[in-house]
């Protein structure tokens, strides 16, 4: 019977192509949920200037969202204004979308919602997914 010792430089490198495969999952998992977040926040806006939506409106959906799957978290109403200002924050500098989908939720949250100029937050963007900070060293 094989000793698992002489299998041990194996064994890791399966186990190092399993932990890539999953931190790729993840990473792919958390810009797709971003880009739902991009696009949620620009159809928030949209209705917001178009169809002058409301607090009431968008508290109305964020109470729909939560009636028909209540599985669904992050949609509650003062989230769904944090998309909509994540939208309107970069929506007029495309080029940094490759920087903020490689952010989480709240690393992005707290970049736009604490610098005030465009070169902060490219910087801030640039920084965070250079070094891989975290949001507690991000603050």
């Amino acid at each position: 019977m094989p000793n698992i010792e002489n299998n041990q430089n194996s064994f890791n490198e399966i186990l190092s192509l399993i932990q890539k495969a999953k931190e790729q999952v993840y990473k792919q998992a958390n810009s797709t949920l971003i880009l739902l977040y991009w696009d949620l926040g620009g159809y928030i806006s949209q209705k917001v200037s178009q169809e002058k939506w409301g607090k009431g409106v968008v508290k109305e959906l964020a109470d729909f969202i939560k009636q028909k799957d209540a599985t669904l978290k992050g949609f509650n109403d003062r989230n769904l204004w944090r998309m909509k200002q994540f939208y309107e924050t970069y929506e007029d500098t495309p080029k940094l979308s490759t920087l903020w989908t490689q952010l989480n939720w709240s690393n992005n949250r707290t970049i736009f919602s604490r610098c005030k100029r465009k070169e902060e937050r490219e910087f801030y963007l640039n920084f965070t997914v250079k070094e891989g900070w975290g949001n507690r060293e991000l603050e």
